[in-house]
């Protein structure tokens, strides 16, 4: 009898208590002051300076793409990164609620401590009544910044079609002209004179299309092996291009007195790297890696210079030891 006496006492317990709920905790006490109400002005003065940090963002792209001219792009990333400051100041300024302490705040190294941080971040949110626009006005303003920061590195080299790198518009029979279009003669090239030449019919600003010629005396050529005929009446080609770092080969050192003054030579005025026209371009000072390519040359019947083939070697500067491992 006791033992059914217990059972029944514990089912009327729990009958009665199954239709209590439990008495709701009371909400804690704000961290931050209540007076500061929200800004929806401050929060669209903030949208407008991320909208606008990402349009100069952007024409930095479109600038670099077209002109390149470097005063609008410094123009347009310093607008693009002022804009982002300014709307950092007036988020920290009109969105962030203020509050001074007396004391230093304490290191949250407890847990209260951290929950009442945690609060506090909660409650900072909770004054904003734009949180989505906000949102992916500062996620465009971050993404077009950062398109901003990595478009410079494609002046490093193409990435994906390599194969322009490799591109020449030098063919035999094609002739050399000079910057105006005019086809230059084999009589125009002079000695101690430095001529610069173009494909003819062909797009100028291609990596392997400028050249430079002179004429050497022909029994100073010292040529590679094959070489022979390259180098008519003693007038020799280079690329233009340094193999250092694809700056013009523009300066061309003759001597002017033979017992004491250094060889003729082809000067890159940059970082100085010098190249031998009558070896076949190679390497006599200065940073380059490699030698000057050389293109052959022939006189056609009228007289004109034209290309007997292709360069020695790939025409530009020594990212070609790296394509060519």
């Amino acid at each position: 009898m006791r033992s059914l006496g217990r059972w029944l006492l514990a089912g009327l317990v729990l009958l009665l208590g199954r239709g209590r709920r439990p008495r709701a905790l009371p909400p804690p006490e704000p961290v931050l002051p209540t007076s500061p109400p929200s800004s929806p002005r401050g929060e669209l003065l903030v949208v407008a300076l991320l909208l606008l940090a990402a349009a100069a963002a952007v024409a930095f792209v479109v600038v670099y793409a077209g002109s390149a001219d470097t005063q609008l792009l410094g123009l347009t990333l310093g607008a693009a990164l002022a804009c982002v400051a300014a709307a950092f100041v007036v988020a920290g300024k009109r969105l962030v609620p203020q509050q001074e302490e007396a004391e230093p705040y304490p290191e949250p190294a407890h847990q209260p401590e951290q929950e009442e941080i945690a609060r506090m971040v909660e409650e900072s949110g909770s004054r904003l009544t734009r949180r989505r626009l906000l949102a992916v006005s500062a996620g465009g303003a971050g993404t077009a910044l950062a398109a901003a920061v990595v478009t410079p590195l494609a002046s490093l080299g193409p990435v994906l079609d390599t194969g322009r790198l490799k591109r020449s518009p030098w063919r035999r029979g094609r002739r050399l002209v000079d910057a105006d279009g005019a086809p230059l003669r084999a009589a125009d090239v002079l000695e101690r004179s430095l001529f610069s030449a173009f494909p003819e019919g062909a797009d100028r600003d291609g990596l392997a299309s400028p050249i430079v010629v002179v004429r050497l005396d022909p029994d100073d050529l010292e040529l590679p092996d094959g070489r022979d005929r390259w180098a008519p009446e003693g007038i020799v080609a280079y690329s233009k291009i340094c193999t250092h770092a694809a700056c013009a080969v523009s300066l061309y050192r003759t001597p002017l007195n033979e017992p004491t003054a250094p060889q003729p030579a082809l000067v890159c005025p940059c970082h100085f790297s010098t190249f031998d026209p009558a070896g076949g371009g190679t390497v006599l000072f200065g940073p380059a890696g490699r030698d000057l390519p050389q293109l052959p040359l022939e006189i056609d019947d009228e007289g004109y210079l034209v290309a007997g083939g292709d360069f020695s070697g790939p025409a530009g500067p020594s990212w070609w030891g790296v394509r060519r491992k």
